[in-house]
């Protein structure tokens, strides 16, 4: 961080991000990058992400609030798993070297991506073989760990399966998902706030975009058409998946 340019930059990305995030895109695709712009070492802009990802949380709530009406149980139940796999993952950023996921998270998010576009006949086929109980526990704990440690793309990972496990319905669903990510993100924040350095001149106008760009993406993903919203976030999802796989540091 050098000065007032770079904070103008962090908050307009902010905005963007936290818009195309809580809409059900990648905010990650757009915020790291802002804050490796604006100067900061790989794990530093990391850090700094994963903690203004927080600001997206009660934006995305406030905006969300006809698709949140009734899941106040199912929320009880499956945010303090996602909050314990995002402790875990910030505990494991602390405790091992960066990009420990390197070459395997480009293949994750591609099959998140490639998971989100078949949901329909997913959601079909697991109906009839199974109680969704059986999967999402698991898929929920591993990607929560993940997206304490990096994130970029768990949301797109999030929210296939929350479509295939959960809420066949997408904005109903990518609601879901921001609560979910909310959780861990928050997790995750305090761990890095208590034991792990944070440059706070790059969180407070990221975080600041954010909480506005979030309060804009559920509305336009109740106005899109599924269909082409599914595509779109795919789409963005694989071209994450590519850069990743040529440059895992972003």
């Amino acid at each position: 961080m050098t000065g007032i340019g770079d904070a103008a930059l962090l908050a307009a990305a902010g905005v963007l991000a936290g818009l195309v995030g809580t809409a059900g895109g990648i905010t990650s695709l757009i915020s790291y990058p802002a804050l490796l712009a604006a100067g900061l070492p790989a794990l530093a802009a990391n850090v700094a992400n994963i903690v203004a990802l927080v600001a997206c949380w009660p934006g995305s709530a406030l905006a969300s609030r006809p698709e949140l009406r009734g899941t106040g149980p199912w929320l009880r139940r499956w945010v303090p798993l996602s909050a314990l796999g995002g402790a875990a993952g910030s505990a494991l950023l602390l405790s091992t070297p960066p990009g420990v996921f390197a070459r395997v998270v480009p293949f994750l998010v591609a099959a998140g991506s490639m998971a989100l576009l078949a949901q329909p006949w997913l959601a079909v086929r697991h109906g009839r073989s199974g109680s969704p109980e059986a999967v999402l526990p698991f898929g929920l704990i591993a990607l929560s760990v993940y997206n304490g440690y990096f994130g970029a793309g768990s949301g797109v990972m999030i929210l296939a399966l929350l479509l295939v496990t959960a809420e066949p319905r997408l904005p109903a669903a990518n609601a879901l998902k921001n609560m979910l990510l909310g959780a861990g993100a928050l997790v995750s924040a305090a761990g890095f706030a208590l034991f792990g350095p944070v440059d706070w001149a790059a969180v407070a106008p990221l975080a600041a975009g954010l909480f506005a760009g979030s309060t804009l993406g559920p509305r336009v993903t109740r106005r899109l058409p599924a269909a082409l919203l599914r595509w779109v976030v795919a789409l963005i999802g694989l071209v994450l998946a590519a850069r990743l796989w040529i440059a895992p540091e972003m």
